[in-house]
């Protein structure tokens, strides 16, 4: 599952995360995702979900120090099912190791979290989690943070599974999305092959793929500028939209994003999926 969980300071009146935490995580717990990666997320609304989502260990740091202050590209998954191999962060700019760094036209710094994950019901190759969140304004930043995010998942996935999820601010069929999805593109410069598993999942693209809602209930007219990829060596058995509402109410401004996935050499597991949707 991918989440963008809107940040928990913004005045959104009747919207405001006080109101609405809950429902967040009850439309998680819903999913029962085995990975979670959400978008916007500051540190109390990291601590909320982790006190409600016992079953998962997370990750996440702030955008602006590397600590606390600033919007996280937090990431959830199922501690009973995956040992942590390794972890760590970049930030979206032409120096990725910098804490708190920007380039290009980006409005705002920018990060990725990401995770290597050892599946305990598997002796398959480890999984590499990513999630990120791309700039809202600065179209060169996006471009850029596309070609960026390729070469970072070819180096840290060499050998794993992958999995990518994120809030790209960008539609289907955009430079960003044909730079990590587009196989045969010069663009395609990080070396790895990404597959978007709800273009995979559903071959015929309609106008009622939108993503963010506005905290509007029912919105399908719009762009799906939140994705899960993957590396082909998963099957995806499904990749949806969820517009779960609450008597007319969205937990976020942003519908969460899932994907059910399975390993294509090995029948025996599979992840992002419900509790009963996978093999015990």
């Amino acid at each position: 599952m991918s989440f963008n969980i809107r940040y928990g300071k913004a005045k959104d009146g009747e919207n405001h995360w006080e109101k609405r935490k809950l429902l967040v995580a009850q439309t998680i717990q819903a999913f029962s995702p085995d990975l979670l990666g959400t978008q916007e997320t500051l540190g109390f609304q990291k601590q909320f979900l982790e006190g409600k989502l016992p079953e998962y260990a997370s990750i996440g740091i702030g955008r602006q120090d590397g600590g606390q202050q600033g919007e996280m590209t937090a990431i959830f998954y199922r501690s009973d099912r995956f040992e942590r191999l390794d972890e760590g962060h970049f930030w979206l700019s032409e120096t990725p190791e910098v804490v708190g760094s920007k380039s290009w036209d980006s409005s705002l710094p920018r990060m990725c979290s990401w995770v290597k994950l050892r599946d305990r019901r598997s002796d398959g190759p480890a999984i590499l989690f990513v999630n990120t969140h791309f700039d809202h304004r600065g179209p060169d930043a996006r471009k850029e943070s596309a070609r960026l995010l390729g070469e970072k998942i070819s180096d840290l996935g060499e050998g794993c599974r992958c999995v990518l999820t994120g809030d790209f601010n960008a539609g289907a069929g955009s430079q960003p999305h044909q730079i990590l999805f587009a196989e045969s593109s010069p663009d395609n410069s990080g070396g790895i092959t990404l597959v978007d598993t709800f273009a995979a999942a559903h071959p015929d693209a309609t106008d009622a793929e939108a993503t963010f809602s506005g905290f509007r209930p029912n919105v399908t007219k719009g762009a799906r500028i939140d994705w899960i990829a993957v590396t082909p060596d998963w099957t995806i058995e499904s990749a949806e939209i969820d517009r779960t509402e609450y008597d007319g109410r969205t937990p976020s401004d942003h519908y969460p994003i899932t994907a059910t996935l399975r390993f294509t050499d090995d029948g025996s597991a599979d992840a992002g999926g419900s509790e009963t949707s996978r093999d015990n």
